[in-house]
């Protein structure tokens, strides 16, 4: 008897201790998050409409905060969105604590100083939005090995570098890290993101060549890599791109070689802008043909490279055209009688050319 009744009051004590300790990780947890977001706030140096000072107080649910979203089944904070306030501060490492974090944006502030590598540890992260802010130094290359992240956007900062990154996102669909500071050769790691749709790598100080490896990413429906100083050939590789639609190079004055003729096989692509580059050769006189399905193609923009040849014969059999640009190259003969069938156009240019024969 006594041995089944100190058996009884042992499960009852464990019981009581295990509901106490499930009890206090909810609340330490929950704890967490607010502790993370008030070290967020202390880090604000700016609050024009002082709606995280007024908001933001620890005598209300952290749930209830503006900006912050929670879970419904863990009551975790899941989503950060202090967007457009008018901010400004440093991020603190103590944001890596929010573990049940999806979503983090900070865009459009002026949030500025590094990125701390404790933001890798949010496993269950999605999406993150740091554009235009004044965010300066590294990008964690630990960032990147996150599994869940689907967006990164750091677009409009001071960010200089990515070091050691290995391996790609591989969730990673959209990847823009344009109008930084950003040195050195196309990091390999991108060509890795076998999810990507979407890549803006523009204005930058990006050198060396495009990769190759690049035509691997099937996925990709944006590609813009202008204003750079990239140079050499345009690789062939991008004419894998089956499901492309903007292909964006301009502004590299020393990118050169032909117009690799297998993009005007992409189905999908609408928009090519060359612009302001040291392209050569002739475009193919087939480039608009039916068989090649190229009638998508709405702007063609290759002015001020030294391009040669006359202008393709079947240009007119691209409809949807709204935008040709083909002023400043080595274009010689007449110009093409049937270019007048493009009625969707709104601008020809066509000046700083070898041709003969007047605007129709």
């Amino acid at each position: 008897m006594e041995t089944n009744q100190s058996l009884r009051l042992f499960i009852v004590c464990f019981l009581l201790h295990s509901l106490t300790s499930s009890s206090s990780l909810s609340t330490k947890n929950i704890t967490t998050d607010k502790n993370a977001l008030l070290a967020l706030k202390t880090r604000i140096t700016h609050d024009s409409a002082t709606l995280l000072a007024k908001n933001w107080s620890t005598s209300t649910s952290v749930c209830n905060w503006i900006g912050v979203s929670c879970g419904v089944r863990h009551q975790r904070v899941t989503a950060l969105n202090i967007s457009y306030l008018g901010l400004t501060g440093t991020i603190p490492p103590q944001l890596g604590n929010l573990s049940f974090l999806a979503l983090l944006a900070i865009n459009d502030n002026n949030f500025y100083g590094s990125l701390p590598y404790e933001l890798a540890r949010l496993r269950r992260l999605k999406y993150i939005n740091f554009n235009y802010n004044q965010l300066s130094g590294n990008v964690p290359s630990s960032i990147f090995n996150i599994s869940s992240l689907q967006e990164l956007r750091l677009k409009h900062n001071r960010l200089s570098s990515m070091v050691n990154v290995s391996g790609g996102g591989p969730s990673l669909m959209s990847l823009d890290l344009s109008e930084n500071m950003f040195e050195g050769e196309i990091p390999p790691f991108i060509s890795e993101c076998k999810q990507l749709r979407f890549l803006n790598l523009s204005s930058n100080n990006f050198r060396g060549g495009i990769p190759k490896e690049i035509g691997n990413l099937t996925k990709l429906k944006t590609l813009s890599i202008f204003l750079n100083k990239l140079e050499g050939e345009i690789p062939q590789e991008l004419g894998n791109l089956v499901e492309l639609e903007r292909l964006l190079l301009l502004d590299n004055v020393m990118l050169t070689g032909q117009i690799p003729s297998l993009l005007f096989n992409i189905s999908t692509l609408w928009q090519i802008n060359f612009t302001n580059n040291s392209l050569i050769g002739d475009l193919p006189h087939n480039m608009c043909s039916h068989h090649r399905k190229a009638a998508v193609l709405k702007g063609l923009q290759l002015s001020f490279n030294q391009i040669t040849g006359t202008i393709p014969y079947n240009l007119w059999q691209c409809r949807e055209l709204t935008v040709v640009s083909l002023s400043y190259n080595q274009f010689r003969g007449r110009i093409p009688s049937d270019i007048g069938n493009l009625t969707m156009v709104k601008k020809l240019a066509l000046g700083g050319n070898n041709l003969i024969g007047r605007y129709l």
